[in-house]
């Protein structure tokens, strides 16, 4: 499969529908808080918004509501994928991508045969605390040549700045956050990302 190199990641809804008409062919819905029903709520809301404009949807952890609600694609971070049912998300024809930061932690992704891998903080992030240092764009290389013709996803403090580097080591595709949703001007932030990774496509 082949993934937009431009990966926008939020946390509600809201920011889907913002952002995803300006021209957004990959987005994650990324809750961390939140009801059972609002989750399922945001779920859908995405999902309509996502359809109306061929954006390809990604619900992040909540694999089993993912499966309730019909969604295609779910990401999982490692603690996640040790809870999961696998073969259930794979039974329901979901696509899944997972988050990696070592070694261990690729071998561990690979065995559950993902659609894409990501690899992160390749800088260092705001968006949590993270317990693994910067990995640097060499890992990205690295982790390209270990995987083959998978998808690599890089993420962790991208900016349009650094948009060419990650691509130019080997990344598939640029996740971004902080980057647009933190911008004074996020709908400008977001239209530059498009440009800027328009010629990757």
């Amino acid at each position: 499969m082949k993934l937009d190199p431009f990966y926008l990641i939020v946390d509600s809804a809201e920011w889907i529908e913002r952002l995803v008409p300006l021209g957004v062919k990959l987005v994650q819905l990324r809750m961390k808080d939140g009801t059972d029903a609002e989750l399922r709520a945001a779920i859908r809301r995405a999902k309509t918004i996502c359809a109306t404009y061929g954006c390809q949807l990604i619900i992040n952890d909540y694999w089993r509501m993912a499966i309730e609600e019909g969604c295609d694609f779910v990401h999982l971070g490692q603690e996640d994928l040790a809870t999961a049912d696998i073969a259930a998300l794979r039974t329901a024809g979901l696509k899944l991508g997972l988050s990696t930061h070592d070694e261990a932690e690729l071998e561990t992704a690979l065995k559950a045969e993902p659609n894409y891998v990501a690899l992160g903080p390749v800088w260092p992030t705001i968006l949590k605390k993270m317990k693994w240092a910067p990995q640097g764009l060499e890992k990205l290389r690295d982790w390209k040549t270990w995987i083959g013709s998978l998808p690599l996803v890089a993420i962790g403090g991208i900016n349009t700045d650094r948009i060419d580097s990650v691509f130019a080591h080997s990344a598939d595709s640029a996740a971004v956050v902080t980057d647009i949703t933190l911008n004074a001007d996020p709908e400008g932030r977001a239209r530059e990302w498009i440009e800027h990774t328009a010629r990757f496509r």
